[in-house]
């Protein structure tokens, strides 16, 4: 698969169709850790890879928080098919035209929970959680696809963790993300890794007025983790880069897909699958259901 990558990023960059490709490589350091990688010179292409050890959603790097992508040139992306429902939510953000970027999609059967994890085979066990539950393992979109056929895994309830969070009282909930929330030491780790998280200022940043307190407690903690998942209410594809990163080790993705559940049951909306749908907060109409309101 690494070698067709390659020739594809030689190709589009020799003929300069592109003037980037963003991909993964190797580190110097560790050959067992792969890190984003930007080639802009054909000799560089051997460096790319694709295997279980490409962690990150490199689609973090076409939005218009990253301007000097874009001067480099039309930028080439190498895409899972999660990352690819990153792509088709930007894309419908205005955040760039689908012209604007080539898509080289990836075959995926899953990626490891992280490098430490990895044992040489990729198995269930070392295998990220988000994996055992992937729709998309083959990309929906894409310019060029590498890879072959992906099997399909067998089918799992993806909010079965969720449901049994909710299946608790309201007391042992708020119990549990007090908790969660008293290990942020707001380094906004998560923030910086979202896709969707592109606000060229945000609110936790603004001070006239504040609106979060900046300081790692409590009251601030809460606000700030629970403000950010609202604000990706209808818009998270559940790439899980937040959890990853979260050195407090919050499961985030667990309040996100909390969301993405009622997304999905209230407005029958699954983020990421097309340009065309317009997510339920941005649009409305008086034939809307509403009789889950209460």
């Amino acid at each position: 698969m690494s070698e067709e990558l390659r020739k594809i990023a030689k190709d589009l960059l020799k003929s300069e169709k592109v003037g980037v490709v963003i991909g993964y490589a190797f580190t110097k350091a560790d050959p067992k850790r792969t890190t984003p990688i930007f080639v802009t010179d054909t000799r560089d292409t051997d460096k790319l890879v694709f295997n279980p050890l490409c962690l990150n959603n490199l689609t973090v790097y076409l939005t218009k928080k990253k301007p000097e992508i874009q001067e480099v040139g039309r930028p080439a992306v190498v895409a899972k098919g999660c990352d690819v429902r990153s792509i088709l939510g930007l894309i419908k953000e205005f955040q760039f035209k689908r012209e604007d970027v080539v898509i080289i999609g990836v075959g995926c059967e899953g990626v490891v929970k992280d490098f430490s994890h990895w044992t040489g085979k990729l198995t269930r066990e070392n295998m990220a959680s988000k994996c055992l539950y992937c729709r998309v393992r083959v990309p929906t979109t894409y310019d060029y696809l590498v890879g072959e056929e992906v099997p399909s895994i067998e089918e799992q309830d993806p909010f079965k963790d969720v449901k049994e969070l909710l299946s608790k009282s309201v007391e042992e909930r708020e119990k549990f993300w007090k908790n969660q929330f008293e290990k942020c030491i707001r380094c906004y780790a998560c923030r910086q890794v979202c896709p969707f998280c592109y606000c060229h200022r945000c609110i936790s940043d603004k001070t006239m007025p504040r609106w979060i307190e900046s300081s790692a407690h409590e009251r601030g903690n809460f606000a700030w983790n629970i403000i950010r998942a609202m604000h990706l209410a209808g818009r998270c594809v559940g790439c899980g880069e937040c959890s990853r990163v979260c050195p407090a080790e919050i499961p985030l993705d667990l309040l996100n897909r909390e969301i993405e559940r009622e997304m999905k049951e209230k407005f029958e909306y699954t983020a990421g699958m097309d340009t065309e749908t317009p997510p339920p907060l941005r649009t409305y109409s008086e034939k809307d259901d509403d009789s889950w309101i209460r």
